[in-house]
């Protein structure tokens, strides 16, 4: 079944289908596992634009992402989900960065040396460290626990929203983000 739903989308893509202006119906179907907690926005949401570190303290904001597709990480290094899933998005970025941009951001009490000390012993190597040390982007956005993650469209637009623990290296999630951007 899975892979007739597949089939079936692929073969839309291929016909002209275009998946981001289109029905989320079937982006829908592509959500197995983890991923059927992906939540769609009815419409894409500005995002604010307030200011991220990076760990050599300067400043960056989501809008320096706009014209790629953003998978937005929220997490925390004392967030034991969140370090489950760290891995996942590394190897999202390694695999797709040159269509998308994975930004993890580090929200509340963590410190660079703290991060840098997480990427390196769980051998994340694709990903930039980047903290948003007071939680006014993550309050902003209505984040309320850890993780969660925002995928932005080429805008900055919010389109879509995931509250907890996935892996973004599962065949669900990359079929989704294909699609989405085959669209956009």
């Amino acid at each position: 079944m899975r892979f007739l739903r597949s089939a079936v989308f692929y073969a839309a893509l291929a016909l002209g289908a275009n998946a981001a202006a289109a029905d989320t119906a079937a982006l829908q179907g592509l959500r197995t596992g983890d991923m059927e907690k992906l939540n769609f926005s009815a419409a894409p949401a500005a995002l604010p634009d307030l200011p991220i570190t990076d760990a050599e303290g300067a400043t960056h904001h989501l809008a320096d992402y706009k014209g790629k597709y953003v998978v937005v990480n929220f997490w925390a290094t004392w967030c034991a989900p969140c370090r489950k899933e760290m891995s996942t998005l590394d190897q999202l970025q390694a695999e797709m960065g040159d269509r998308l941009a994975v930004v993890p951001v580090a929200t509340m009490r963590n410190t660079v040396t703290g991060v840098q000390k997480f990427f390196a012993a769980d051998n994340v190597t694709h990903l930039p460290v980047l903290l948003d040390p007071d939680a006014a982007l993550a309050r902003s956005i209505g984040i309320m626990g850890l993780p969660v993650t925002l995928i932005l469209n080429p805008e900055g637009q919010e389109v879509a929203r995931l509250i907890g623990q996935a892996d973004w290296s599962s065949d669900s999630a990359k079929a989704i983000l294909t699609a989405m951007m085959a669209g956009g």
